[in-house]
């Protein structure tokens, strides 16, 4: 049954995230983290932001990395081909419509209709990344966060993944305070 569920969510998810990579994600976390609640928001932003330091389609490394965890070696295989398959029929099947119709009016309206549609399941994903945030870090920090990240990202044109590997790198190399020491074992041990 968990194979079928985890079929079933990436399945899913590929099917309906027209558009590539970042129209997914969304799909993914709301299957992963409310539908079969196979981990919490704070992991899946954890599982994401290593997956955006890697190459390749962020989606089929999400879908190994969860299948992975959620169903062993069995459940990447799932998840990757419950990924992939998807995205070859529907673009054969687009492609040929496309190719037919590109120059019918509703072909250019459809894909012209998506773009708000993804736009929106973004911003409502950050919503949640940034709730989980403000959690942990407080909004001084979150907001800090987000100004430092867009000067370096947009006005100094660093690569996401750079500022995303020191990030991580930071937070694996920061000195533990023994007050945070404690909240960790406690936390560990309940």
């Amino acid at each position: 049954m968990k194979q079928l569920d985890i079929f079933i969510a990436f399945f899913r998810s590929s099917m309906l995230g027209y558009g590539g990579g970042p129209t997914t994600i969304p799909l993914v976390q709301k299957e992963v983290v409310e539908r079969f609640k196979w981990m919490d928001n704070e992991e899946f932003g954890d599982i994401l932001a290593i997956g955006n330091t890697l190459p390749g389609p962020i989606n089929t490394k999400m879908a190994g990395y969860i299948g992975y965890r959620i169903g062993g070696i069995p459940g990447t295989i799932n998840a990757i081909l419950a990924t992939i398959l998807p995205t070859i029929f529907l673009m054969i099947i687009l492609l040929t419509t496309f190719t037919t119709f590109k120059d019918v009016a509703w072909v250019h309206g459809m894909a012209k209709g998506v773009l708000p549609v993804v736009g929106v399941m973004l911003a409502v994903l950050t919503k949640d990344f940034l709730k989980t945030s403000i959690k942990g870090l407080k909004w001084g920090a979150v907001l800090l966060h987000v100004i430092i990240a867009l000067v370096l990202i947009e006005f100094l044109h660093i690569h996401p993944a750079i500022l995303i590997a020191s990030l991580l790198l930071f937070a694996l190399l920061k000195p533990v305070k023994k007050g945070e020491k404690d909240k960790q074992k406690k936390g560990r041990s309940a």
